[in-house]
């Protein structure tokens, strides 16, 4: 048991891993659910304890422990790796036998995030004035520690000479974001780099696995020229619609409530898991994507929140501001097939004014009378609209039938219309009218938004495949003794690819060192990496088939609505070669796992 991926998988086992996740049922010695991965009614998505593994029949999602937790969670390996240890309870030693120069520069980001980390910390302990600040809006000492409050001192180059006193490069702590260069004058000599963030109460973001990614920073003493908020720009690290502030302390309790509350500011999350509403996460910082998986391949805030729990209530500011964001974080949650709430709060009130002045009944009274968005968004309407029907008629239209519209169930559609038209006392038949027309207008964003996420996940599929894959040859290259034969596999990969075999490495591009670093943690001294490169390549040339497959159910589409029979028949004949190529590889790896 030289590897730590062994190491945990004797500790914890896929079973203990998804049920974490999601609500598996017994199937005879297997498990099933609803897959998290793809929208479905019926599970497709089974657990083997056996083979400590996972699979969709409807998606083609598999995969064992670390798979699934990098795929839940949108982390890298490494912070699957970092996630599942902890919970193992398994120490993680240095694995990967480069030294401290060689580290590849997404380790020296997160290094360069957890130092200045530890160095706002510092800086708050010592500022009477900020502390008393932070108390006084109703932090308690704990809530500062665990959410690492710290605070950036009113300096130009405090936080850069610290990072160079650790050996920070300024490559690595400019790319963090963390510091600026100057605007250079041609010919003038190159002015140093600059603080990013001074003067300011600094809440670290991290990822779904607890690394700080990202910093957003309060400014403490306004001086009328600086924004009043200033978050980290997007980084090799940092995806804005990746991860929502908080959401690493939040997960378990939104999956346990069922249900989570979406807030806007840092003081307004803090505050709401001091008065014990830990299920409670924050836009502050990020920002809200509307696809579930984004065009880097990575699940976005929404969607992943969606997956620890269907249910959410929004709780913005009541002014105008946040009046709009909360309308474009229900419509978007809504047309993810959420339940989405909102509360109303008292005008000039935010959540942290709420709880700090009235106290945590407050805060609970008003997340248990929230309502349904659409509810809410005709409460208002009707309010500012007085005895206008005409008015009254077109706001719905305006503001409220596009939030019908994304509902996925037609029977809630139907629940809707009527208590729209019991309100608004405008007829139903009058509303569906309305609602056919923006179902026309909105038919084609909404079938591209569909496709584009399936592509985007069968994108995803392809990648980690070839990820695990280009790894493995790189970590094998490093080897003395290699256990398989690598420029077998580059040929087999270059194949499927159509592309040269020399092209295959380059397929790695900069992540050299993290493929290697993720093959040799995985695999170890492991025999049976022979094995898994092949199923590995099985699976690669499914996702491609599958692909394919795809491209050509569109074509028939388009040749039938235009009833053209020989072309139809045609790729008719080639949907069925690409079905039973498809069924030989299902065969193949059946054969391979018997062996």
């Amino acid at each position: 048991m030289n590897s730590p991926v062994d190491k945990i998988k004797e500790k914890i086992s896929i079973e203990d891993v998804v049920s974490s996740y999601i609500k598996l049922e017994r199937a005879g010695a297997n498990l099933k659910a609803r897959c998290p991965f793809h929208n479905e009614k019926t599970p497709s998505f089974f657990v083997s304890p056996d083979r400590g593994s996972y699979y969709c029949f409807g998606c083609g999602a598999s995969g064992d422990i670390f798979t699934f937790v990098e795929e839940f969670e949108g982390l890298d390996f490494k912070g699957a790796l970092k996630l599942l240890a902890d919970k193992a309870g398994v120490q993680l030693g240095v694995y990967n036998k480069e030294d401290q120069k060689n580290k590849s520069e997404k380790e020296r980001l997160y290094e360069a995030m957890e130092e200045s980390t530890k160095f706002f910390e510092n800086n708050l302990v010592g500022n009477k004035e900020v502390l008393d600040y932070l108390q006084f809006r109703g932090l308690t000492q704990k809530s500062i520690e665990d959410f690492r409050i710290g605070f950036a001192i009113l300096d130009w180059r405090k936080l850069y000479d610290y990072l160079k006193s650790k050996n920070f490069t300024d490559s690595v702590i400019e790319h963090a974001g963390l510091t600026k260069k100057p605007d250079q004058e041609p010919g003038k000599q190159s002015k140093a780099m600059y603080d990013r963030f001074r003067g300011r109460i600094m809440f670290p973001i991290a990822d779904s696995s607890g690394r700080i990614i990202a910093f957003s920073g309060r400014i403490f003493i306004d001086d009328e020229k600086s924004a009043k908020y200033l978050n980290s720009p997007e980084t090799p690290i940092f995806n804005k619609s990746a991860v929502l502030y908080g959401l690493d302390k939040a997960k378990d309790s939104i999956r346990k409530n069922n249900f989570s509350i979406l807030v806007e500011g840092q003081m307004d999350l803090v505050l709401s898991h001091q008065a014990g509403y830990r299920n409670t996460i924050a836009t502050s910082g990020t920002a809200l994507s509307d696809s579930t998986v984004s065009k880097e391949n990575v699940v976005s805030n929404l969607g992943l929140v969606r997956r620890l729990s269907p249910n959410i209530v929004l709780a913005f500011d009541s002014d105008k501001a946040g009046f709009n964001a909360s309308n474009r974080a229900g419509k978007i949650a809504l047309s993810f097939g959420m339940d989405v709430k909102v509360t109303k709060l008292p005008p000039g009130i935010d959540p942290a004014d709420l709880i700090s002045k009235e106290g945590p009944d407050a805060w609970k009274d008003a997340i248990r009378d929230s309502k349904h968005i659409i509810e809410f968004l005709l409460d208002k309407v009707l309010s500012d609209s007085g005895s206008d029907t005409r008015k009254v008629g077109r706001l719905i239209k305006e503001n409220i039938l596009p939030y019908v519209n994304v509902l996925e169930s037609s029977i809630e559609k139907m629940h809707f219309i009527k208590k729209i038209s019991d309100l608004s006392h405008i007829p139903q038949n009058a509303l569906q009218d309305d609602l056919k027309k923006i179902e026309q207008e909105l038919r084609y964003e909404k079938k591209e938004i569909a496709e584009a996420e399936e592509s985007l996940t069968q994108v995803h599929r392809k990648d980690y495949i070839l990820r695990k894959l280009l790894g493995i040859i790189l970590w094998q290259k490093t080897l003395k003794e290699q256990s398989m034969d690598v420029e077998k596999i580059s040929k087999e990969i270059a194949m499927i690819l159509n592309i040269a075999e020399d092209q295959v490495l380059g397929q790695a591009k900069e992540e050299k060192r993290d493929l290697i670093f993720e093959a040799e943690v995985f695999y170890g001294e492991d025999t049976d990496v022979k094995k898994d490169a092949e199923e590995l390549l099985f699976n690669l040339k499914e996702e491609y088939l599958k692909e394919e497959l795809g491209t050509k159910m569109r074509e028939l589409n388009e040749v039938e609505q235009v009833k053209d029979t020989i072309k139809s028949k045609s790729i008719l004949k080639e949907i069925s070669e690409i079905n039973s190529k498809i069924q030989e590889i299902k065969y193949e790896k059946e054969k391979q796992k018997t062996k």
